[in-house]
This record gives structure tokens, C-alpha cells and sequence, in this order.
């Protein structure tokens, strides 16, 4: 976190395409990939959840 801004600043930037893309109603989607990445899952039935967690 910068202290002097008070905010988190993300480990590297987002590229469209690759960490995540823009649906047809404007929605950012996020990728797999991206979520491989992060490394966990956050259990929010994200649409392209690698860990196989469904919110049903």
C-alpha cells in the first residue's frame, strides 16, 4: 500500500484479452488465466472459476 496515497497498487497491470475481457453489456469478465494467477478462489462463482466452484 502507498502510505502517502492511502492505496493499493495493483502487483502489475491488467491487460485486456489476457487478465480479463469486456462483455457485451460492459461488464469486465475476468479470465482463468487471471484467476490462476491471483491464486485463490474468492467462492463468487466467477464465470471462468478454475477451481471448479459453482454458486448454484
Amino acid at each position: 500500500m502507498d502510505k502517502k496515497e492511502g492505496i493499493r497498487k495493483p502487483k502489475s497491470e491488467l491487460v485486456q484479452n489476457v487478465h480479463y475481457y469486456i462483455n457485451e453489456n460492459g461488464y469486465w469478465v475476468f479470465t482463468a488465466f487471471y484467476h490462476q494467477q491471483r491464486g485463490y478462489c474468492c467462492k463468487s462463482g466467477c464465470k471462468h472459476c478454475p477451481y471448479g466452484f459453482s454458486k448454484q
